[in-house]
């Protein structure tokens, strides 16, 4: 699979989540296993790389500049503000001067002079959007940052964004158990030329060529309750659905979650897929899906035995659902 566009970058359409070294799923990996599993990405050919301020409270920014900094020009690095921390403890801060503090944290921390892509990484409501934009615009003028994106928002607020300064990605939650950016997202990002970067697209471990098991769950994980697909009553529902595409996987003679990546990039040339990792194995499994070609018979099957509406249990918990406006379809109950 040939290069896609992300603003005026050119990336491989399969980059790395940086998420689940530190944070979300089990426990986190050493910097040693870190340092690894980095340099193994690139010697692979990822060339996006996406992590974010709250990220193991801005461990995986730390290690990402520690261990990659000699390699600084072999990748595209993509960071998030507005979820943050405050004496370790999570915050929730759009306003401009926040922005712009956590920008220079995250460049000390990345140990680099300049961030290429940076997210608002949740929408504040107690802040108008176009002032947070405006703080980013200010950051792009200052040379901090190279361009804007926005995660977990809706449709409308993109537009709204773009209009004061060119949207160049948004992030959502994107794959075979999660299709909202199908209600509007993605229209829009064909709209404004703005990429969709997709997280998750194994669907947090649905996915995975091993059976999830969800009573393997480390303590802290965070699919014990805030993600309820992932956790009962809703897993078994929803592992059901699993044995047709797994026969399809067999048939094309790749792994599922080659076969979930690969049908998230076929969903579009605007969609790039992020998939996070601290296992070296599925770091390499992962990047082999840029091999897997769908038919768009096969895509159109999964899309028919994957509907949104087949589907067990919300995206998120209550308070999850509270923090994003990513839209919903209307048959979706929170938990």
């Amino acid at each position: 699979m040939t290069s896609r566009p992300l603003g005026p970058f050119s990336i491989n359409p399969v980059g790395l989540g940086c998420m689940n070294m530190m944070h979300a799923y089990n426990e986190p990996i050493s910097e040693a296993e870190s340092e690894t599993l980095l340099n193994r990405a690139l010697d692979l050919g990822y060339n996006f790389l996406d992590t974010a301020t709250i990220y193991g409270v801005g461990e995986s920014e730390r290690r990402i500049g520690k261990f990659l900094k000699h390699r600084r020009d072999e990748f595209v690095l993509a960071s998030k503000c507005v979820l943050g921390f405050e004496n370790g403890k999570r915050i929730l801060d759009a306003r401009p001067e926040t922005i712009k503090a956590q920008c220079e944290a995250s460049l000390d921390r990345l140990q680099t002079d300049v961030i290429d892509l940076y997210y608002m990484h949740r929408p504040d409501p107690n802040v108008p959007l176009e002032d947070s934009v405006g703080a980013l615009a200010d950051l792009v003028a200052e040379g901090k940052i190279k361009t804007i994106g926005l995660s977990e928002m809706s449709a409308d607020m993109l537009r709204q964004a773009h209009a004061v300064h060119p949207i160049v990605a948004m992030q959502s939650e994107y794959s075979l158990i999660v299709r909202n950016p199908e209600i509007a997202v993605m229209e829009a990002c064909r709209e404004l030329g703005t990429t969709l970067v997709a997280f998750s697209p194994v669907g947090r471990g649905m996915f995975s060529q091993v059976p999830l098991d969800p009573a393997k769950y480390w303590e802290g994980d965070m699919r014990r309750g805030f993600f309820p697909r992932l956790a009962e009553p809703h897993f078994s529902e929803n592992q059901k659905l699993l044995p047709m595409a797994r026969e399809m996987a067999d048939t094309l003679g790749c792994t599922l979650p080659q076969l979930a990546i690969a049908w998230t990039l076929a969903k579009g040339e605007e969609v790039v897929a992020i998939p996070g990792t601290k296992d070296i194995a599925h770091l390499e499994d992962n990047f082999g899906a840029l091999t897997v070609d769908l038919s768009p018979d096969q895509v159109a099957k999964l899309d028919a035995h994957f509907a949104p509406e087949a589907i067990s249990g919300p995206r998120y918990n209550a308070r999850g659902q509270a923090s994003v406006t990513t839209e919903c379809y209307s048959f979706e109950a929170l938990a």
